[in-house]
């Protein structure tokens, strides 16, 4: 039985410094608890290795769709980790951005389940913003950025299941908005073969 989970945090820093520091994939392991290292595979994958409750899991991730200062929707591919989710950004006003996470998670084995009955993912998750938060109110600015536009029917696995990681209704599904322009420049930030 999947778990959905979602929480929302107000950052202190404008909406495109917020949307591109959460580009910054490898990053991740700065703030998120039990993720021990994401590498960036291609613009649309990452692999992912994370120790929770003492379980180690290695998977990888794709990004389904990814709409510049609006949303990043993923979902795992392959291995035993099921999950997919979405997270948005909405502007407040000039200096303070609104973030939204959302997944959906498909626990597996008795770890897991243990996890899910004790709330321990809703917990990581807004652990995980709140130690976001301070992440980029402390830089000031984000430490690179990618500005790319990622379709749902243009992900490596074909076209994009019917039912997205969009728990809330307030949430947009993906492609609904206006994509911009095409030519967007690459991610910038550090190689995706950079030894770790």
């Amino acid at each position: 039985m999947t778990e959905m989970v979602h929480d929302t945090i107000e950052v202190e820093a404008p909406l495109r410094e917020v949307y591109d520091q959460w580009t910054q994939f490898e990053e991740f392991p700065r703030f998120m608890d039990g993720v021990e290292e994401v590498r960036q595979l291609d613009d649309r994958l990452c692999h992912w290795r994370t120790k929770i409750a003492g379980a180690t899991r290695e998977f990888d991730t794709e990004i389904v769709d990814q709409l510049p200062d609006e949303r990043i929707a993923w979902r795992t591919v392959g291995g035993d980790v099921k999950q997919k989710g979405v997270v948005t950004f909405e502007r407040v006003d000039d200096a303070h951005t609104r973030v939204q996470l959302s997944m959906e998670v498909e626990p597996s084995g008795i770890t897991e389940r243990a996890a899910k009955a004790l709330g321990v993912l809703e917990n990581r998750i807004e652990g995980d913003l709140r130690r976001f938060k301070h992440y980029i109110e402390e830089r000031e600015h984000a430490t690179g950025g990618w500005r790319g536009r990622l379709r749902p029917g243009d992900s490596a696995g074909g076209s994009t299941p019917a039912d997205p990681a969009t728990p809330t209704d307030d949430i947009p599904p993906y492609g609904m908005a206006t994509p911009p322009s095409e030519d967007m420049p690459r991610r910038d930030g550090p190689p995706y073969d950079r030894p770790m």
